[in-house]
């Protein structure tokens, strides 16, 4: 199945207009068929009865005088029949009997036992024009003159079937009459579904999908719009207006989007507001309070107030160094990869190939994003694999729908039960370590800011495997 909309549009419409062709088509040559056996059943009668008109006017000639008119016959460039005169019937080799031959045959000798008699001996059949045999000494038809039988008997280039009929008019005296089917029934061909229909059938198809396919294409743009400003404004970009065009439900959905972007955007603008005022609010009693402690005549008291003071500095220099890192204001552009992963890991790389970082595999093609934010995600991903492994190793894995980047290292690994809650601000599996606790979780947030995810996978031969996957694809 198609995953685009277009390719679906096309593929279920190519299959209706099919069952649609299919069953007209159907229909169609059924009464086709029907008129056709009508009009071929009409066609044998009358050939039937020029037959027996010709039986019957041999039949009222003296003996001596059928010879004399046959060769008058000939001489006049030939009639609707060939006529010869055999001491007895011919054997030829008859063609395979079909529907329409058998329907043809039973006509002809219903209507000549009619006219002629139920007890007249005859033989009716068709023969190919290679097989026929038109005289006792069975000459074949290329070895008569052509004025002689091959007006009566050519169709050429068709070649058809031969309609030939011999009927014992006296004792050793047998009529031989030969002639082709009226047209256009002359082939006697059964085609299962007519040349024309079929290119009837194709010329309607492709006609329909050609249209189909303009108006699915033209209907859909709003929709790669819209898609196109999703994924720009979770990467934090201005979005413009999308253009309320299209379809009354592409309309429906391009408002609700513009509406929605309004809000997040007032959203962003008042939550930015107020980390700056909590900044700008706490620096001042955070530093009057620092003042008094050092007041305190009782050593004790002064050391339990600056703790404390400096775990309420640490939690809102944490908080606001979250939003500083997370809320990255950039153009989206055309990002090498390659290069940004160079520029992290250089200063880890040694000459000599031993330094505490590798790095496998290479990116396919640029990547649209913001560089400093996909740098400070990188970047907290190698200082956290180096921080508690001591040693990191990078491997690539990309296509064209997904850049996946596996950063693994040589460390203690992390539980099962803390495999999410590590993603949390200020949350650290080794408290002696340096730092706020948010590098996983600002790496996250930059990683679903662009569509993407990180996942945590213990490793079996030990250490932790960090995985970054951005899609390459909106949608």
């Amino acid at each position: 199945m198609p995953r685009s909309l277009l390719g679906r549009m096309l593929l279920l419409t190519l299959l209706a207009v099919l069952l649609a062709q299919a069953l007209s088509s159907f229909i169609w040559v059924s009464q086709l068929r029907a008129s056709q056996m009508e009009g071929l059943l009409t066609s044998a009668r009358s050939v039937a009865q020029s037959m027996s008109a010709s039986v019957s006017y041999f039949r009222s000639l003296p003996l001596g005088y059928r010879p004399l008119v046959l060769d008058q016959l000939r001489s006049m460039g030939g009639t609707r029949f060939f006529v010869s005169l055999n001491d007895k019937p011919l054997d030829m080799q008859v063609l395979p009997p079909t529907e329409r031959k058998q329907a043809v045959l039973a006509e002809v000798d219903q209507v000549l036992r009619e006219r002629l008699g139920r007890d007249v001996d005859m033989s009716v059949s068709f023969v190919s024009p290679d097989d026929l045999r038109i005289f006792n000494g069975g000459l074949k038809l290329d070895e008569l003159p052509r004025s002689w039988a091959h007006y009566a008997l050519s169709l050429e280039p068709l070649n058809p079937p031969v309609l030939v009929t011999q009927i014992q008019i006296a004792p050793n005296e047998w009529l031989y009459l030969a002639s082709l089917m009226p047209a256009p029934y002359a082939s006697l061909e059964e085609d299962v579904i007519p040349i024309q229909q079929l290119w009837f059938i194709a010329f309607t198809s492709s006609f329909l999908l050609l249209f189909i396919g303009v108006l699915v294409h033209w209907q859909s743009r709003p929709l790669k719009r819209l898609a196109r400003a999703a994924r720009e404004m979770s990467l934090g970009s201005e979005v413009e207006l999308l253009p309320e065009v299209g379809g009354s439900e592409v309309v429906e959905v391009s408002r609700a989007f513009n509406s929605m972007r309004e809000r997040i955007g007032r959203y962003l603008n008042e939550r930015s507001q107020l980390f700056s005022a909590i900044s700008h609010d706490l620096r001042t009693p955070i530093t009057r309070l620092r003042l008094r402690v050092e007041l305190l005549e009782d050593e004790a008291l002064q050391r339990k107030f600056s703790r404390d003071l400096d775990e309420l500095e640490l939690l809102v220099k944490g908080a606001l160094q979250c939003v500083k890192d997370t809320d990255i204001h950039e153009n989206i552009e055309p990002l090498d990869l390659n290069l940004l992963l160079d520029c992290v890991t250089e200063p880890y790389l040694a000459s000599n190939g031993n330094g505490r970082v590798t790095v496998q595999g290479r990116a396919a093609a640029p990547y649209a994003g913001k560089p400093l934010a996909l740098k400070r995600c990188i970047g907290n991903l190698l200082d956290n694999a180096l921080k508690y492994g001591e040693r990191a190793h990078l491997r690539i894995e990309d296509d064209k729908h997904t850049f996946m980047l596996h950063v693994d290292d040589e460390g203690p690994g992390v539980p099962q039960a803390w495999l999410e809650q590590v993603f949390e601000p200020n949350f650290r599996l080794a408290t002696k370590q340096p730092g706020y606790g948010l590098g996983l979780g600002i790496a996250r947030n930059i990683a679903h800011a662009h569509g993407g995810e990180i996942s945590l996978r213990n490793l079996d031969e030990g250490g932790l495997r960090v995985t970054l996957s951005l899609p390459r694809e909106v949608g």
